[in-house]
């Protein structure tokens, strides 16, 4: 069980969800509904939170957040299921990817303890701004380089 504080719901884990099924229109090169990717990006957000405030073993959280995603993904923006279950893992690899890059670039070169970042403080969720900020980066990239392939 991961004891998140409620702060971490509107700075973190809506955030991470509204850019998760944003990732998912990227990935997918499917039309963005901004409705749907806010809408669901908040429920998202919200089964996040709450599951991980559930007393189950570390992992777990996470395959039943990617089981929420994919159904998110799937029912309320209306993506085909294989492509919902092929951007949940991609969407779910990149966001592991911006977290590590994040977490070792405050362990090597600003030498924070890893307890600071861990511990789900207030500072360590404006830590992990910058981790939701690379992969934003990232999917803008992939958009992109998307858009110039169709052209």
């Amino acid at each position: 069980m991961l004891k998140l504080p409620l702060l971490a719901l509107f700075l973190r884990t809506i955030p991470e969800g509204v850019l998760l099924i944003f990732a998912g229109y990227i990935l997918t090169g499917e039309k963005i509904d901004k409705g749907r990717v806010i809408r669901s990006g908040i429920m998202l957000g919200i089964i996040t939170y709450l599951v991980r405030q559930l007393p189950i073993n570390f992992g777990v959280h996470t395959m039943i957040t990617l089981l929420a995603y994919i159904i998110l993904v799937h029912k309320i923006n209306k993506i085909d299921i294989i492509k919902a279950i092929s951007v949940a893992i991609i969407s779910f690899i990149i966001i592991s990817f911006a977290d590590w890059v994040t977490i070792l670039s405050y362990i090597k070169l600003f030498q924070m303890d890893v307890e600071i970042l861990l511990n789900q403080s207030f500072l360590s969720i404006l830590l992990g701004t910058p981790s939701l900020l690379l992969m934003f980066g990232i999917m803008c990239l992939i958009g992109s380089i998307r858009k110039k392939r169709i052209r």
